[in-house]
């Protein structure tokens, strides 16, 4: 496999910008007197700091900021399944920017508003189906208000925080949110919001902090605020109708009550209970009906020194139309009963040291739906749908589960990791895992990747579906400066037909204002 020159060229570009601009600030840095020797306190503010934080703070009342992300991905094989198709490599770039502001018109009370963009140029004309048109070149999409909420703090004299709005949710164990992150996954990582109100209330005197939301979500990005241009695809002359831009395959409801304690010395106990409410829409055709209700619980600690821990499962019950689901043989129906399970676990040792040396061990179990029974097993993972643990294998997904990226289920991962930091503010990391299916047949295959379909790219005779590897170097160069190295590779085992390599590479730099 060789990468394009002209994406390699790119990329090296891109670092090289992230790295002279990093060099510039700590130039400025540099022209402050340095501190005396015989004090370790923090270096004061240079003349850019104080310039930086002056204009985002102008007034008491106003704050603000902006940040612009820049991508260049490659990926071959991760979303064809078959290195023998037309358009089965992936080259592109993500320019994604943002700006955002918070008011505060009296204490406790703030209005915050955030706006993102994020244009791509695609190098390879695009493998997913209706994807731009098929066709290469710069694809500018739409700019989108992403945040739009009202928060109150300590709403009645009280320990209660309300946010009512377009917001961010996140819930569980850092960077590792299992059911609630992403509420917009049909635009990758460039919003994460959903349209909600969340009611927080912190009860310190039994140690325990608990969070109320009532979600309403819109499947098209411009259904309850104005997109700033195309919030359609916009086709070559002469193909078929426009399609529109989707944040997710369906209008979505759902009520979430969260409960984390802390009254056990060195543990976190969590609890809660989740339901979904899934509504087609006709612009979308694969798009559910269902009434999804998840119990869940958490524990996460240190049972001694150097040891961490995190452990979590959840059950589903409730039902689910999906047009897509190859139902048991005498069933004329696409509805059935949900019963669902997921588990994961993860252990840790830190050496605490001056490399922050940590090896890990991992698990996490999806259950599948069981092609025997008429009941549907496939574990849903609700607002999750983001790459977690993974930025390749989500792409697999497409024709796995009814056309729908990362909809992870049907899989038992496990493997270990090692994390180190090689220098001041540089992390290295790489995990293995070992990937295989609950259910070696996945019924809801689409098209040619169907079981029993033209060319299936499922063998539906194995569970193996292969050896993950991943590696990741990440560099804080300053506070305005940073940037990665990201790849991912797997092995593909007998579960696929095709038993080829998937991979993925991205470089990415980030600048904050």
């Amino acid at each position: 496999m060789t990468k394009p020159t002209l994406q390699s060229g790119v990329t090296l570009l891109i670092l090289a910008v992230g790295l002279a601009v990093s060099q510039a600030q700590t130039s400025t840095s540099a022209a402050k007197p340095a501190a005396p020797a015989a004090s370790p306190p923090a270096a004061a503010p240079s003349e850019f700091d104080e310039f930086v934080n002056q204009t985002k703070k102008p007034v008491d009342w106003l704050t603000w900021g902006a940040d612009l992300r820049l991508r260049n991905e490659y990926f071959n094989n991760a979303l064809s399944l078959n290195q023998g198709t037309a358009n089965n490599e992936q080259d592109y770039f993500r320019f994604r920017g943002r700006v955002w502001a918070s008011v505060m018109p009296m204490t406790n009370l703030s209005l915050n508003a955030r706006f993102s963009g994020e244009p791509r140029e695609w190098m390879k004309a695009p493998s997913a189906s209706g994807a731009y048109g098929g066709r290469s070149g710069l694809e500018e999409r739409y700019g989108i208000l992403d945040i739009a909420n009202v928060k109150w703090n300590n709403a009645l004299d009280s320990p209660l925080s309300i946010t009512a709005g377009r917001q961010d949710i996140a819930l569980g164990d850092y960077y590792d949110w299992w059911l609630v992150l992403d509420g917009t996954p049909g635009d990758g990582s460039w919003t994460f919001f959903l349209d909600s109100i969340r009611l927080g209330y912190d009860a310190k005197e039994i140690k325990t902090k608990f969070d109320a939301v009532y979600i309403y979500h819109n499947a098209l990005p411009d259904e309850w605020i104005p997109t700033l241009g195309r919030s359609s695809q916009n086709r070559p002359p002469g193909a078929p109708a426009d399609v529109p831009y989707n944040l997710t395959e369906q209008n979505e409801q759902g009520v979430i009550l969260y409960a984390s304690n802390k009254s056990v010395k060195n543990t976190q106990i969590d609890g809660y209970f989740i339901y979904k409410q899934d509504d087609h829409i006709n612009e979308i055709a694969n798009g559910d009906d269902a009434d999804i209700y998840t119990i869940g619980a958490k524990i996460t600690g240190s049972f001694a020194e150097h040891w961490t821990y995190s452990m979590e499962g959840a059950y589903q019950f409730g039902t689910k139309t999906d047009p897509y689901w190859n139902n048991p043989s005498g069933l004329n129906t696409t509805e059935a009963d949900i019963d669902a399970i997921g588990a994961k676990a993860k252990l840790s040792y830190l050496f605490k040291d001056k490399l922050n040396n940590q090896p890990y061990l991992f698990y996490e179990f999806l259950s599948g739906d069981d092609p025997s029974t008429e009941e549907d097993e496939m574990f849903d993972v609700l607002w999750a749908r983001w790459p977690r643990w993974s930025e390749m294998y989500i792409y697999s997904y497409v024709n796995e589960t009814s056309r729908k990226i990362a909809q992870m289920n049907n899989i038992h991962r496990i493997g270990l990791g090692w994390s180190i930091d090689p220098m001041k503010n540089m992390n290295f990391l790489v995990n293995y895992s070992a990937l295989l299916a609950d259910q070696e047949v996945p019924t809801r295959a689409v098209g040619a990747g169907a079981v029993g379909g033209a060319a299936p790219l499922f063998s539906g005779d194995g569970s193996f579906r292969g050896h993950y590897v991943q590696a990741i170097l990440k560099h804080k160069f300053n506070k305005y400066v940073s940037g990665h190295l990201w790849s991912e590779f797997v092995w593909m085992g007998d579960y696929y037909t095709n038993k080829e390599l998937m991979s993925f590479l991205r470089a990415e730099v980030l600048l904050t204002w």
